[in-house]
C-alpha cells in the first residue's frame, strides 16, 4: 500500500505537456531503519517536471545537485544550508512518527512510515510568462491519506481521524497558513523560473553524442572485441548499455568501461567494450541515453569483422613446422644410435598361403610397457514550513 501511494504522490504532478510545469519536494521517513539495499531511514528529494533535481539521504547526510545546471549555477552556500534544514526535518519527521504511534495506539515494533509532499503547479502563457495554477501540500502516514492544505480555502482537510487533532492545531496558527500559502504561490513559483531558466539554457547548449558500434582484433584470434563509442556529448550525463538479444549485458558479461572522459572541444566521450566469439551470431546494439539533448537511440552491430592478422596466422604456421621439424630430427638421431631396434627376422616360406607368395619379411617392432598395459600411454529553498530546504 505505501509503494502504491507513493507512486501515487509520485506521478500525480508530472507536467502534461510542453507548457506545464511542476517544482515539487518528497520525503519519506521510516519509524526505524529498514535493512534493504538502497532504502534509508530518511529520504528527501526535489523534483522539477518530475526529474530529479537533488537528493538528500540519512546516510550520506548531505543534499546534493543530481543535476549538472543545480551544481553549476548554484553557489555551495545553498547547498549547506539546504543540508542544514534537511537534517532539521529529518529530526522533525522522528519526532512526529513517534507522536502518530502513541496517538493511533500502535507498536513501535513494527514499521511505520511518514510521507510529506509539497510544491507548485504552473502554466506557461502565449508570451512565455508562468502563472500559477495550483499548490499541494499533504501529508501520508502508512500509505493513507493523513492531512492536506487546501490552498483556496486556506484551511487543513483531515484525510483521517487521527489527523483531526493536527488540524485544528494548524489551523488555529494563522501565521503558519499565511506562510504555507504564500510560499505555495509565490516562493515555489519562483524557484520553479529560476530552476527552469537553468535547465532550459543547458538544453541549448546540449550536444548530442555521435554513437557508433564496431568489432576489433582480441589477442585470441577466435575472439573479437565489440565496442560501443559514444562520443561529443554535452553534459557528460549519459547511459551506455550494450545488449545481446535484448538483454543488458554486465561486468559479469566482462563489459568493461573506459568512463566518461573529456575531449579536447569540452564535449565528452564513453567507450564500453565486451569480448565475444567471432562466431558469435546473436543480436548486438548499444543504448545510449542523453537527458539534456533529449537523445535516445538504439544501434545495432553489423556483423562486420575485421580480418584475421596474417601475420599472427604465419607466426602460428611457422611455429608448428618448427615443432614438426624438431621432432622428425629427434627420431631420426635417435634411430642413428640405436641401428638394432628394429630386428629383422625371416619368415620360412613352409605352408605359407598361396596368396602370399610375393610378400616379403615383417619387421617386428617392440611394444613399450605402457603399450601392452593399456594399448595407449596418452592421457533550498523548497520548505513550506521550516525555512530553506
Amino acid at each position: 500500500m505505501f509503494i502504491l501511494s507513493f507512486c501515487v504522490l509520485f506521478w500525480t504532478f508530472v507536467a502534461i505537456n510542453g507548457e506545464k510545469h511542476s517544482l515539487t519536494y518528497i520525503y519519506t521517513a521510516f519509524s526505524h531503519p529498514v535493512k534493504l539495499p538502497g532504502i534509508h531511514e530518511f529520504t528527501a528529494m526535489g523534483l522539477l517536471d518530475n526529474r530529479m533535481i537533488d537528493y538528500y539521504d540519512s546516510s550520506v547526510q548531505k543534499k546534493i545537485p543530481k543535476q549538472d545546471w543545480m551544481k553549476e549555477r548554484l553557489q555551495q552556500e545553498y547547498w549547506d544550508k539546504g543540508t542544514q534544514s534537511r537534517q532539521s526535518k529529518q529530526q522533525w519527521f522522528k519526532v512526529n512518527i513517534d507522536i502518530l504511534i502513541n496517538r493511533m495506539r500502535q507498536t513501535s515494533n513494527d514499521t511505520h512510515v511518514l510521507q510529506w509532499m509539497h510544491g507548485c503547479e504552473g502554466e506557461e502563457d502565449e508570451q512565455g510568462n508562468l502563472q500559477f495554477k495550483r499548490g499541494m501540500d499533504m501529508y501520508n502516514y502508512d500509505g493513507d491519506d493523513f492531512l492536506a492544505f487546501d490552498d483556496k480555502h486556506q484551511v487543513w482537510v483531515a484525510a483521517a481521524d487521527a489527523a483531526f487533532p493536527t488540524k485544528r492545531k494548524w489551523d488555529d496558527v494563522t501565521a503558519l497558513k499565511d506562510y504555507t500559502k504564500g510560499y505555495l504561490e509565490k516562493e515555489c513559483m519562483e524557484w520553479m523560473k529560476t530552476f527552469l531558466s537553468y535547465s532550459k539554457q543547458q538544453l541549448r547548449n546540449a550536444s548530442p553524442p555521435d554513437v557508433y558500434i564496431f568489432a576489433k582484433k582480441a589477442k585470441e584470434s577466435s575472439n573479437i572485441v565489440l565496442t560501443c563509442l559514444a562520443t561529443g556529448f554535452y553534459p557528460k550525463d549519459i547511459t551506455l548499455n550494450i545488449r545481446r538479444d535484448g538483454r543488458v549485458l554486465t561486468k559479469d558479461d566482462g563489459v568493461m568501461s573506459s568512463g566518461v572522459r573529456p575531449n579536447h572541444d569540452e564535449t565528452f566521450q564513453r567507450t564500453d567494450y565486451v569480448e565475444i566469439l567471432r562466431s558469435d551470431s546473436a543480436n548486438y546494439t548499444c543504448e545510449i541515453i542523453h537527458p539534456a539533448s533529449d537523445m535516445h537511440v538504439v544501434k545495432t552491430w553489423d556483423h562486420h569483422l575485421p580480418p584475421v592478422d596474417k601475420n599472427n596466422l604465419g607466426l602460428y604456421v611457422g611455429i608448428v613446422i618448427g615443432l614438426l621439424v624438431l621432432i622428425l630430427g629427434s627420431i631420426i638421431v635417435f634411430l642413428v644410435k640405436n641401428p638394432g631396434i628394429f630386428r629383422l627376422k625371416y619368415q620360412p616360406t613352409k605352408n605359407k598361403d598361396p596368396e602370399d607368395v610375393n610378400s616379403g619379411p615383417k619387421f617386428e617392432i617392440p611394444l613399450t610397457k605402457e603399450d601392452k598395459n593399456s594399448g595407449s600411454s596418452l592421457n533550498s529553498n523548497d520548505s513550506a514550513i521550516g525555512g530553506c530546504n
